[in-house]
């Protein structure tokens, strides 16, 4: 459960590009399958300034907490309020509905250092 149009980071995360405008990001099925029953997430507020590869958030779930890392360096446009009364969207629809946060990177050509579907399955298959 990889989706081949998306970029990946070594800590779990995806990300969507849209044509020259901001990135959406989560977390991947596999990150969510590992965490188990997700019950609370911490995101970053609209305007907040993200660096690659620092930690941007936490999710919480019953086994363990786990950091949020930004897999771009910009500024946080968007957030999934609806996280905050239904983290556990996260588990269901981890690709969809359960998205975490919109960044416009600083530099769009960033992306091109992500993982494709193909290293990131390689990475989780090992």
């Amino acid at each position: 459960m990889i989706p081949d149009d998306l970029r990946y980071t070594a800590e779990h995360e995806w990300v969507a590009a849209t044509a020259g405008g901001p990135v959406r990001v989560g977390i991947t099925h596999y990150a969510q399958d590992a965490l188990g029953d997700i019950v609370y997430v911490q995101l970053p507020d609209p305007g907040t300034a993200v660096t690659a590869g620092e930690p941007i958030g936490e999710v919480e779930s019953t086994k363990s907490v786990s950091e949020i890392y930004g897999p771009v360096t910009g500024t946080v446009v968007a957030r999934n309020d609806k996280l905050a009364d239904t983290p556990e969207v996260i588990n269901t629809d981890p690709y969809g509905e359960g998205w975490l946060v919109e960044i416009d990177p600083s530099d769009p050509a960033a992306l091109d250092g992500l993982l494709d579907a193909a290293a990131y399955r390689e990475l989780t298959e090992s």
